[in-house]
């Protein structure tokens, strides 16, 4: 088939890494694809711009706390002096304007497959509580707050330890009242309100990287188990689980909310009872792990997409080992010379 010019923004696979290098690692092994990488960085400084085995071309995004015209213009300007079939964002703070302009990128040749927004909001963690219910899962005890007095009645009914959460982002385990304000005060500073207080409940940390096509149909699912973790909380090494309540709702998400695009699914699980933590709406930093268990998502996105032949099958082998390492990579100064004056590399 002719060459697919697919944009994938996460390319900065640091100690907090993004999942753009795992998505451009699984389209390149679909031969079938043709694909041609276009990463979408926000730094120069992004290790995806230099790694060309990877990523073909890469070029530097406005910031998506910026204009919504100046994203979409520079969208537009890489479709046209370079080309630019389908984006796949994998970046939290860009999915709004994603799916803000997606009608405008679609009518310019520049296809997405995303959530609406009404799905996309269902992500808040204040919305937990109604997707855990129409699911069929648990929930830790949690109390939405917008006040300092309902806060404070909210950790004492709770009880320490607690999380304190942001509506969106950022999440932090408690261990008394004053470290709890101090918390609190910062995330209303960042994000403003709702917080969230959540119990803390014990257990095994899964989670699952799904594909919902939109129509309430999946089109592939893998658990895992996460082993260790880094100090900001990222999966290090991790394994393969088939756990059948886990995996059971996860299939009732995609059904019952009609999910379209990638989502993770977090989870803490004690037997047979999951507790959902936290649903993210794009693919996580580890989905090459599915890709390299057999269930290649990116690929099965850009297939359904272009409407091509999607592979049927759903199982992988439980078991299967993850471990993430560091890597040095030794390249010619130039390539972040032209990142910083062109705006675009190689």
């Amino acid at each position: 088939m002719d060459k697919l010019f697919i944009g994938i923004s996460g390319i900065n696979a640091v100690d907090n890494p993004g999942p753009g290098v795992g998505v451009a690692r699984s389209l390149k092994e679909d031969s079938g694809l043709n694909a041609e990488i276009v990463g979408l960085a926000y730094d120069a400084m992004e290790p995806g711009i230099f790694m060309d085995w990877v990523v073909d071309k890469s070029f530097i995004m406005p910031y998506p706390s910026g204009s919504g015209e100046a994203f979409l213009e520079r969208l537009l300007y890489i479709k046209k002096s370079h080309g630019l079939d389908i984006v796949i964002p994998n970046l939290d703070a860009e999915l709004p304007l994603y799916i803000k302009y997606a009608a405008d990128l679609a009518a310019h040749g520049i296809r997405t497959f995303l959530p609406d927004m009404e799905q996309f909001k269902l992500r808040g963690k204040d919305r937990l509580i109604e997707i855990s219910d129409r699911i069929g899962i648990s929930l830790p005890r949690t109390k939405v707050v917008s006040g300092m007095d309902e806060f404070l009645q909210a950790v004492e009914a709770i009880g320490l330890p607690v999380m304190v959460k942001g509506s969106f982002y950022k999440a932090y385990r408690c261990h008394t009242t004053q470290e709890a304000i101090s918390h609190y005060h910062d995330l209303v500073a960042e994000w403003g309100y709702p917080v969230i207080v959540q119990q803390v409940v014990s257990g095994d940390e899964m989670n699952v990287v799904g594909l919902g096509d939109g129509e309430g149909n999946s089109l592939g699912q893998v658990g895992i188990k996460k082993l260790s973790v880094t100090a900001l909380g990222k999966i290090w090494t991790g394994v393969t689980v088939k756990h059948g309540p886990m995996l059971r709702a996860t299939e009732e998400f995609i059904g019952k909310f009609k999910w379209r695009g990638p989502f993770e699914l977090e989870c803490i699980v004690s037997g047979d009872r999951v507790y959902m933590i936290e649903i993210n709406p794009r693919f996580p930093a580890w989905s090459y792990f599915a890709t390299g268990v057999g269930i290649n998502l990116p690929s099965r996105l850009i297939r359904r997409c272009f409407g091509l032949p999607v592979p049927e099958e759903m199982e992988y082998e439980a078991g299967k080992l993850f471990v993430r390492y560091t890597y040095e990579l030794v390249t010619d100064m130039s390539l972040f010379q032209k990142a910083i004056t062109r705006g675009e590399a190689p």
